[in-house]
């Protein structure tokens, strides 16, 4: 996903990149007085960072790890944060029939790993048994005690299909209350807007083409929205001259495949990150029928053949 800037950084446009959540994150914010508006962005950075540290699963005292360790044992306690994440987590997988779903992380590593080593495809019944633990199901919540707890011994949440939306949102609400009247969020490509540029146009946004990620096939301005892509491009094994997707399908292990990218539009980016992988798990004609059912939510679909569909309340010329 790529932000077109106006052409003269001095109108006011403060902006900071770093990695934040394993991703490249680009805050950017418009005022007239650099210095507050980069005292605000920092501290909203270390709002992110202190989220970073409940959700990553990449240290052994996260929240999220704590539940995974404790995974057919007992309930864990945790931060209302993370509570209400995981429940609308939960939410969305039964909106997609489990085509989203936060359990992911069960699935062993070693079963796909898309790298060029990767020649052959596992049998169907390797995979299978490798998903056996992938069900958002047995993730049960206690709201009285604020606690999580996963059903089955050895079963794994992640929060890399929402994670990455949720910080924005919430980077974007920090900066709003602060006074900040115009600004983006770009969370990896999964990015929320605010207010108009600096000249007054609405933020422009260009989707990548899966064929050639640093031209965008197509642009779109909007303000007060969120934007995020899946797509084959980023991560994908080549076997028997066939191009598989780093995207699973949590139901077959296998996975998707005839959809080069998938961009959902909403006001929120949580909700466009969360959905963006499923449509593609779905298929077009499965994922759009949702998308054409759930009030705001847009949905641009590229297949393999490049052929652009969109659901009904957009119309790419």
């Amino acid at each position: 996903m790529q932000v077109a800037f106006p052409e003269t950084p001095s109108v006011g446009i403060h902006k900071k990149v770093l990695r934040l959540m394993g991703n490249r994150f680009e805050i950017s914010i418009v005022h007239e007085d650099a210095s507050w508006a980069e005292e605000q962005i920092s501290f909203t950075i270390s709002k992110i960072k202190m989220l970073e540290g409940l959700l990553t699963t990449f240290s052994d005292h996260s929240q999220t790890n704590t539940i995974n360790k404790y995974a057919g044992l007992r309930p864990v306690k945790v931060d209302k944060n993370v509570f209400e994440l995981i429940r609308r987590s939960l939410k969305i997988s039964r909106l997609t029939q489990g085509a989203f779903d936060i359990t992911y992380g069960s699935i062993d590593k070693s079963l796909w790993n898309f790298d060029p080593q990767m020649t052959s495809l596992p049998d169907k019944a390797t995979a299978k048994k490798m998903i056996r633990l992938i069900n958002y199901q047995n993730v049960i919540l206690n709201e009285e005690n604020g606690t999580v707890f996963l059903r089955e011994k050895g079963m794994r949440i992640g929060f890399g299909g929402i994670g990455k939306g949720y910080a924005a949102d919430m980077a974007r609400s920090i900066l709003q209350n602060k006074g900040i009247a115009s600004g983006i969020v770009n969370a990896a490509g999964d990015l929320i807007t605010w207010g108009v540029q600096p000249n007054g146009k609405p933020w422009t946004i260009g989707i990548a083409d899966p064929d050639n990620k640093s031209h965008p096939f197509s642009y779109l301005n909007i303000s007060d929205k969120a934007v995020a892509t899946s797509g084959n491009y980023e991560k994908f094994a080549i076997i028997g001259g066939k191009k598989y997707s780093h995207t699973i399908n949590p139901k077959t292990g296998y996975p998707v495949s005839g959809i080069k990218s998938v961009t959902i539009l909403s006001p929120y980016a949580e909700i466009a990150d969360a959905m963006a992988t499923p449509v593609m798990v779905m298929g077009i004609r499965n994922g759009l029928n949702l998308i054409n059912q759930v009030k705001n939510l847009g949905c641009i679909i590229l297949d393999d053949r490049n052929k652009l569909y969109t659901s009904n309340n957009i119309k790419i010329n």
